[in-house]
């Protein structure tokens, strides 16, 4: 009976949880939770009962957080909470819009610059090394000055810069499919290049893709910020990230939250991204190594 007794506490013993688990899981919460918050935010900015992001407070103009102005407000009064909220409208559709012009660009010459040969390779690579030879920031900053500063102008000359890092980036990953057996397999079934190329090839490729993608979300909303810092982003009344920086550093030492709160909310949302982009990246890397 002694010894049935002294057994049962090692039989009814829990197993410890591992605490080294929390951390990895923490480091793709959080970021998503950020991220979730920042385009809900955006998406329902016209709803939410926030203050018009062009109200001018003079009565409170320069003022810390408080209970009236929870981000407190800006050099003209405006306040700040407002106008992040709002200014997250056109990161969202920057990092969005952008890189989706570089993906549905890039993807195809990457793809026909790895399966073909002869001339059509050497003019996609020599227009690629052109592209990423012209310095991408005075490329974008020429665009928006020539079509004008907007929304879609910034859009648009971000998408056109992001086009050559696409294409090699499928390139790269379409490069070692080609040799694969499922490949050899179509082209012996009388396939033709282009079901190969659509059917075969790019669903492979797409997870690092997308997880570039992801990447360049954050590139994105740094490259829309340096340039509204510019002054030749988006254009005022609008609020952007880098505007709202931009408009603070004149009066950094006296009320340096004006530049920092915007400053913050940009270096979180771009952590958030880069840190959900490498745990993705991370997990595809297992999968491909556990298939090998």
């Amino acid at each position: 009976m002694a010894s049935n007794a002294l057994c049962l506490p090692a039989a009814t013993a829990a197993p410890e949880r591992p605490r080294g688990r929390r951390l990895p899981r923490l480091r793709i919460l959080l970021p998503l939770l950020w991220i979730c918050l920042v385009a809900l935010l955006a998406v329902g900015a016209p709803w939410l009962p926030l203050p018009s992001s062009a109200d001018m407070d003079f009565a409170n103009f320069e003022s810390g957080p408080s209970a009236a102005h929870w981000l407190g407000t800006d050099l003209d009064g405006r306040d700040i909470l407002s106008r992040a909220v709002h200014g997250a409208q056109v990161s969202l559709v920057v990092s969005l819009g952008a890189p989706a012009i570089g993906l549905v660009a890039g993807t195809p010459l990457g793809l026909l610059a790895s399966y073909y040969d002869g001339w059509l390779r050497t003019g996609i690579l020599a227009l690629l090394d052109a592209m990423l030879a012209f310095p991408s920031l005075v490329f974008a900053l020429g665009l928006t000055v020539v079509l004008g500063p907007s929304v879609q102008n910034v859009t648009l000359a971000l998408g056109i810069m992001s086009i050559p890092a696409f294409a090699r980036i499928a390139r790269a990953n379409a490069l070692p499919l080609l040799g694969r057996e499922f490949v050899l397999a179509a082209r012996t079934a009388g396939a033709s290049d282009t079901d190969i190329l659509l059917r075969e090839i790019l669903p492979n490729m797409l997870m690092p893709l997308l997880t570039y993608a992801l990447t360049m979300m954050s590139v994105m909303i740094v490259a829309e910020g340096s340039l509204s810092f510019l002054g030749v982003g988006v254009p005022p009344p609008t609020p952007s990230w880098g505007g709202m920086i931009a408009e603070g550093r004149e009066a950094l030492e006296r009320v340096p939250h004006v530049s920092l709160i915007p400053a913050a909310i940009m270096f979180l949302t771009v952590l958030s991204l880069n840190l959900l982009g490498d745990a993705l990246r991370q997990k595809h890397a297992g999968r491909a190594g556990g298939l090998a």
